[in-house]
């Protein structure tokens, strides 16, 4: 949805209904930095209306993607979600938490999903005025997840990815390990070999860009046995664990930090195997 609303704004710039493109990017552009604090306090936008869309039921029986709870959260609480696999999209995070199309709001009644996907959401749990029931879902760094998402094969790297641990331990929120199974199956991607020149490419574009130009396909729009860009329909299984307290340390050090970060993983790894 998003890629295809993104050419049709390009393509109407060389039409006769330019106009709504121009509109459409000054908009975005006030509305981004005009108000940051009240974007800030209010988390961004949230429309229940768009969540309910029935085109997302659509996109989520394609593949077919479903959400599974593996423990209460309560919605008098704030809470972390540490989202993984990235692979090379984020399909199961946009309809899990961006929709309503999984039933988020049915499995933790009470809780309001955001997804952040530029920005740290330092805001997020000290909203104007302050309120509970809120659930920040974080991406954590997928870029070299991308070049590694190979059907069958799981591959994270979290020992240096420490910021939402730390994120966690300034607000005291709990985080939440969220693993989906069968993301790396929605595109075939081509794996670097270590001394070719598309590995130089792939991880001197990631260093610069923090972002990883992948080699991929998946099936053609009107053939199944055609190469394309449209995902292949592959079962999504997206797991949320058991929530994980930690203290609240306004400055945490890094040997907290790095407690905190053993623990999550330990905790991530047994949600993996159970």
């Amino acid at each position: 949805m998003g890629p295809f609303l993104s050419l049709l704004a390009f393509y109407l710039l060389f039409t006769s209904l330019w106009c709504f493109s121009v509109l459409h990017f000054i908009w975005f552009v006030v509305s981004m930095n005009s108000s940051p604090t009240l974007l800030s306090a209010q988390g961004g936008r949230h429309s229940q209306g768009m969540r309910h869309w029935i085109v997302w039921k659509h996109l989520r029986d394609y593949f077919p993607t479903k959400l599974v709870k593996s423990a209460e959260l309560a919605p008098n609480g704030n809470y972390l979600l540490v989202a993984h696999h990235h692979g090379t999209t984020s399909i199961r995070t946009f309809c899990n938490f961006c929709t309503e199309s999984t039933g988020f709001s049915r499995l933790f009644p009470g809780l309001r999903p955001w997804t952040t996907f530029y920005k740290p959401p330092e805001t997020g749990f000290y909203p104007v005025p302050p309120r509970l029931g809120q659930a920040v879902v974080v991406l954590v760094r997928g870029e070299h997840e991308a070049l590694h998402a190979i059907p069958g094969e799981h591959c994270l790297t979290l020992w240096n990815r420490k910021g939402f641990v730390r994120l966690a331990l300034r607000h005291s929120v709990p985080l939440v390990p969220v693993y989906s199974f069968g993301e790396n199956e929605a595109f075939t991607v081509k794996p670097p070999a270590p001394d070719s020149w598309q590995h130089l490419f792939q991880t001197t574009f990631k260093k610069l860009m923090y972002f990883s130009p992948c080699i991929l396909w998946g099936r053609c729009v009107f053939s199944a046995q055609s190469r394309g860009l449209v995902p292949l329909a592959r079962l999504i299984t997206t797991v949320v664990g058991r929530p994980i307290p930690v203290p609240q340390c306004p400055q945490p050090t890094e040997e907290q930090v790095d407690h905190y970060h053993v623990f999550y993983m330990k905790a991530l790894e047994q949600l993996f195997e159970e």
